[in-house]
């Protein structure tokens, strides 16, 4: 289980954004959103840095970018 913080996801339209980035390198990852927390938990074998490139490349700096 990995969680990003994603400053930038300020609403429920930016978790969506954020949670196809996640989708498209694992279909099967659990998501889950906390938008007031701006935070995003995901549960996959896919190495955690794959998924923060994928939420960088959608336009969402988080904590594993840096």
């Amino acid at each position: 289980m990995y969680r990003f913080d994603i400053p930038g996801m300020k609403c429920g339209g930016c978790a969506k954004k954020v949670e196809r980035a996640v989708k498209e390198k694992d279909a099967s990852a659990g998501f889950a959103a906390d938008v007031e927390n701006r935070r995003v938990t995901v549960t996959s074998s896919v190495p955690r840095a794959e998924f923060a490139a994928a939420i960088q490349a959608a336009g969402y700096a988080n904590d594993a970018a840096a």
